[in-house]
């Protein structure tokens, strides 16, 4: 949860009230629900943003003086954090302009998460006429989220505020993607990995400087892996035997498809260090194509480079 402000390390992310006295909506009642959300259809209108910069930030928690704007945090390795993104959208629109949904990918705006305290992934925080409310910090049900929207509603309601956000249009003039870089978005849609690993593969080679390219293929090699791992089972295994290398791997990268990054390369960094120059080599070699899935301008990453050189020498 939220503490009374963010951490003072964030100078590009201000919260202009502190949320002493907010509603806190992590615990979920059960209030009526928002409306039919089933049948929202791609040509239909949307209400969701996405926040690239720190300036969309403060302008959409400023939006909050007219109703009540929704943050939710999520990044394209997680696909819990995708699922809930999708869910929420549908709920949002189905208020037909009395919610706004601000979307954040972590990996690209680390710094609003750290604002927001947000520890991983999927996780929402709501800001209401300036005050931010946590929402959750888990994976959520869609009857949970109905919950949670519905008061959201009711807050805005009794605090008076006019609602009526304009719909986001400028998703209509999104240029569409690559051939390839479609087909392999369509196979992870449909769980085939293997021919998403081919099509980004095959955009790689005709153009090797396609940077989402090289970043599709890390993310579907995660995916990949964690399809058919199981979290417990695997730190059960790991915290049994801290010298089994592939056990270590795998709670990795459940981290990072989780969302928590810095525990994920604490833990291989750890283990870099404790194992001979044959295993170094693998856990190095997933350190670094963890790296390109969460992205080489995360700050996380730039320290867990730094830590790893260090672990060299």
């Amino acid at each position: 949860m939220m503490s009374e402000s963010p951490h003072e390390a964030n100078q590009n992310i201000d919260l202009p009230a502190s949320v002493r006295n907010a509603p806190d909506l992590s615990e979920f009642s059960t209030a009526p629900a928002v409306g039919e959300t089933s049948q929202s259809a791609g040509d239909e209108p949307t209400w969701r943003f996405e926040v690239e910069s720190g300036e969309d930030f403060q302008k959409f928690v400023q939006l909050s003086s007219q109703g009540a704007v929704v943050f939710a945090m999520y990044a394209e390795h997680s696909p819990a954090s995708l699922e809930t993104v999708e869910n929420m959208e549908k709920l949002v629109n189905s208020a037909q302009g009395n919610l706004l949904l601000a979307t954040v990918d972590i990996t690209k705006q680390p710094e609003i998460g750290q604002a927001f305290q947000i520890q991983g992934v999927p996780a929402a925080v709501a800001v209401i006429a300036g005050q931010p409310a946590p929402m959750f910090n888990s994976q959520v049900t869609l009857e949970q989220l109905t919950d949670v929207m519905q008061q959201l509603l009711q807050i805005a309601a009794q605090q008076q505020l006019p609602g009526g956000f304009e719909p986001n249009v400028s998703q209509e003039q999104e240029k569409p993607l690559p051939p390839l870089h479609q087909e392999a978005v369509e196979a992870i849609d449909r769980g085939d990995f293997s021919a998403a690993e081919t099509a980004y593969q095959k955009a790689l080679n005709e153009n090797p400087g396609d940077t989402d390219a090289k970043i599709g293929l890390a993310q579907v090699g995660l995916l990949s892996r964690v399809a058919h791992l199981n979290l417990q089972e695997e730190r059960e295994r790991a915290a049994e035997n801290p010298q089994d290398v592939q056990a270590s791997l795998n709670v990795a990268d459940l981290d990072v498809a989780g969302g928590h990054v810095e525990d994920a390369f604490s833990r291989l960094i750890t283990l870099f260090k404790a194992v001979d120059a044959e295993q170094k080599n693998v856990v190095r070699e997933r350190l670094l194509e963890l790296f390109e899935v969460v992205g080489s301008h995360d700050p996380r990453v730039t320290k867990a480079r730094a830590d790893l050189m260090m672990a060299l020498f």
